[in-house]
């Protein structure tokens, strides 16, 4: 039974204008045959990583520009089928990828880059005294969930149906990372997140592993988009992704390398 329902506004897209100043105003640098803005929408639990992997790949190639909009796989997916601009797509879940996939949307087969498994976030020092599974579904502690639709509440729902537990939230938000944040704020005793984002989360977190999370393991897929503004940069970026720097960034996140 959900208690209350907290709606988390999804990030609109970011859109940049880039205007000319008379011929005297010269023209953006170009590194490897690519210039000007690449506009990434990637799953909230690849923010840390996808920031940090943004300055590298501009340092990379001067003259590019890395610009991201973070939010839940679902909705992302959703604004590109409404024709918002943007040139890569990175998914927490390869249903979403494959909505686009079906209509037309990509201009590459989807690459699986990492993996990602559920681990029970709490405050630090848990003071509610959380163990398991199990608490999820009883009365007395404050629970925090990602909404079903979203990756991150489908691989929830998931463990709970292995587990035999009926859940119990007070809040279900629209994305991973305002899960994170009723955790760091204390604002609920339990959640269930990516252990990647309990990693991020630092020391006002504190990670509980559950052996149910093998049996949702998400696999995240990145493709540029067929309709991309920038369609080499989106070309260069989703190779970089899967480079051997990237991996490198990526496993110490703690994600799994497929």
């Amino acid at each position: 039974m959900i208690r209350s329902l907290s709606v988390v506004a999804v990030a609109g897209v970011t859109a940049v204008a880039l205007t000319g100043c008379g011929s005297a105003e010269p023209a953006p640098a170009q590194s490897n045959g690519i210039g000007g803005t690449v506009t990434v929408f990637a799953a909230a639990s690849l923010t840390e990583t996808f920031t940090e992997l943004g300055k590298r790949f501009e340092a990379a190639h001067p003259g590019v520009r890395v610009v991201y909009s973070f939010a839940a796989s679902s909705a992302l997916a959703e604004q590109i089928v409404q024709g918002a601009p943007a040139d890569v797509f990175a998914s927490a879940a390869p249903k979403n990828m494959r909505q686009l996939v079906d209509k037309g949307e990509v201009s590459a087969e989807p690459a699986t880059f990492v993996r990602n498994r559920l681990e029970i976030a709490v405050p630090k020092g848990n003071p509610a005294g959380i163990t398991g599974l199990a608490d999820f579904g009883k009365t007395e502690p404050k629970i925090a969930l990602c909404a079903e639709q979203v990756p991150c509440g489908a691989a929830a729902k998931t463990v709970f149906q292995v587990a035999g537990v009926d859940p119990r939230p007070d809040t279900r938000e629209a994305d991973v990372k305002a899960v994170l944040t009723k955790v760091k704020l204390g604002e609920v005793d339990a959640a269930l997140v990516y252990r990647t984002d309990v990693k991020a989360g630092g020391a006002q977190v504190q990670g509980i592993t559950f052996p149910e999370a093998d049996k949702a393991v998400n696999d995240y897929p990145v493709a540029p988009l067929a309709h991309a503004p920038n369609a080499a940069a989106a070309a260069a970026f989703v190779e970089f992704v899967r480079s051997g720097q990237a991996r490198a960034v990526f496993a110490e996140a703690g994600f799994d390398l497929p």
